[in-house]
């Protein structure tokens, strides 16, 4: 059953880690995973002429992206979070909006602005937005044979579907969210429903046995790319 979050109480909590999770002397750096140099990096996105980052947090990834000549977007709920990032980046070219995730899709699609080649989501917006929702909106805004790739821990075995987290433990005010955890299998058929001519799941082990994994999710827009900065 869908969960109708509470956008305003959502940006508090998102705020909140803005001001612990950016650093000002942080560099550039593209990652798909936890765990810094492990796994692979932006070569997944194909070669994108345009990008759009759904939840870009502090804003890394992005700019590694805009330093490589890609028109970079980024979208996230954290006014905080977007100001930093705003003024941490802007050398780089990339640009950050402040805007939550479905309601920035859908107003793209009604001033039918260009698509991206690729959409991504680095634990962010596809880890806690509702995929019958999310999932559609993104294969709209992606060009032909355009790729949508996104990562975020695995599902806890039996635990599947919105799962709700409080943010700072068990005391002090309720803030909390929910993330959206599902097998691989299942991420695929959730994909393929949306649209998608491909999808493909999969845990990517951690670097030390025995730690917690990253999933790892791609999925290919159906149609011909147009031209060499799309690859399918």
């Amino acid at each position: 059953m869908p969960v109708d979050h509470d956008i305003a109480a959502e940006t508090e909590l998102w705020d909140a880690y803005a001001a612990s999770a950016f650093k000002d002397d942080a560099d550039p750096a593209f990652c798909w995973t936890q765990y810094a140099g492990h796994g692979p990096g932006p070569e997944l996105l194909g070669d994108p002429r345009s990008v759009l980052e759904i939840g870009c947090g502090t804003g890394r990834a992005l700019a590694h992206l805009a330093r490589r000549g890609v028109a970079a977007r980024g979208v996230d709920l954290s006014p905080v979070m977007v100001k930093k990032t705003t003024a941490k980046w802007s050398g780089t070219g990339a640009e950050f909006v402040c805007a939550e995730v479905l309601e920035h899709l859908r107003r793209e699609q009604r001033e039918a602005q260009e698509t991206y080649d690729a959409v991504y989501s680095v634990f962010g917006a596809a880890w806690f937005t509702d995929p019958g929702r999310l999932l559609p909106l993104v294969r709209q805004r992606l060009a032909p044979g355009g790729v949508f790739v996104f990562s975020h821990p695995p599902a806890i075995p039996g635990a599947y579907g919105p799962q709700g987290m409080y943010k700072g433990g068990f005391a002090g005010r309720a803030m909390f969210t929910y993330r959206y955890s599902y097998r691989p299998a299942v991420w695929e058929r959730l994909l393929t429903r949306a649209g998608f001519a491909t999808a493909t799941a999969e845990v990517l082990d951690a670097p030390h046995p025995g730690h917690i994994g990253t999933l790892l999710v791609r999925a290919v827009a159906p149609g011909t790319p147009s031209g060499p900065g799309q690859t399918a």
